[in-house]
């Protein structure tokens, strides 16, 4: 699969993000995009992205025009009949996707494979009309993918094997954490992990056991950097299943776990408060917040792995 074309539908700024990571690492990318002004300013987020990679020294400035040369946008759909990897990042509606597909279908070769960037569309859903549902699969790519690098493999109940296997050890040779999953769930397992621990984050605060500041300070000072060296079973491990068990017996039952913390969030939606975009959620974000937040992505990204 090295030496096969890849094609990304959908220009936004997850399709650009996957796009430039495959170009970095030499592979000529089509980016396809019904809307030819999103596809117009492609070279600049891509070039934005790559200065950030360039200004924590994890790219050298003479290999940016180079990555960006590999870069061809399209609003021609027949331009993407000869791609063997197509991954899709249009927007999150299935019958969006459900005519794309239709439409790929009649275009591309029957051993080509279409990987669904979803973060929640179940596998079977997406395949449902298709003529052929095993080249269909979901690679779920975490925002950013420059930095974040995840990518979770799941296979619908007619997925190709050697379909999941061939993306697995292409996204590796990437310097991607390439996971398969062994069945689709809601979530996958990235966002369950993380609405369990935003469940319990607002329980915390609607039960006036500490602020959203110091619930988000216990976690990037704890949990923060103890997960980016080992996952939770690896502590449970490090830490004795017996005294897992010990903790669990009385802490438990005092965990959330209904959705009666969300008024928290409805309560600010109803105020306009959505957060980052309108300026205030469970922070004021202004431009002293944004740039300390921006710091700690500088940190971060100099610990990425290189090409």
């Amino acid at each position: 699969m090295h030496d096969t074309q890849t094609a990304v539908l959908g220009a936004g700024l997850m399709g650009v993000g996957i796009a430039v990571h495959f170009a970095r690492y030499g592979h000529e990318v089509l980016l396809y995009d019904t809307d030819s002004a999103r596809l117009a300013e492609v070279p600049a987020v891509a070039g934005s992205i790559l200065a950030e990679l360039v200004e924590v020294d994890l790219l050298a400035a003479s290999q940016v025009a180079e990555i960006l040369a590999r870069l061809h946008g399209s609003d021609n759909l027949q331009r993407l009949a000869p791609a063997r990897l197509l991954i899709e990042a249009i927007p999150e509606r299935l019958p969006l996707k459900h005519a794309l597909y239709a439409q790929l279908e009649d275009l591309i070769a029957e051993d080509a494979i279409i990987a669904s960037n979803t973060s929640g569309l179940p596998p079977d859903r997406l395949a449902e009309n298709m003529r052929h549902p095993q080249r269909l699969l979901i690679a779920h790519f975490w925002n950013p993918p420059h930095l974040i690098p995840l990518v979770e493999i799941v296979p619908g109940s007619a997925t190709d094997q050697r379909h999941l296997q061939a993306l697995q050890t292409l996204l590796s040779d990437m310097a991607l954490e390439a996971v398969l999953l062994e069945r689709a769930a809601p979530g996958f397992v990235g966002n369950r992990l993380q609405f369990a621990l935003l469940r319990e984050a607002l329980h915390i605060v609607q039960s006036g056991i500490a602020s959203p500041q110091v619930v988000d300070r216990v976690m990037r000072a704890s949990l923060g950097r103890r997960y980016a060296m080992v996952g939770p079973l690896e502590a449970a491990d490090m830490t004795g299943l017996d005294t897992v068990c010990d903790i669990a017996q009385h802490l438990l039952p005092t965990l959330a776990s209904g959705s009666e913390m969300m008024e928290l969030v409805r309560q600010r939606l109803a105020d306009g408060n959505t957060g980052l975009r309108s300026g205030s959620g469970f922070y004021t974000w202004d431009d002293g917040r944004k740039e300390r937040i921006q710091r700690r992505r500088a940190h971060q990204l100099r610990f990425a792995l290189k090409p």
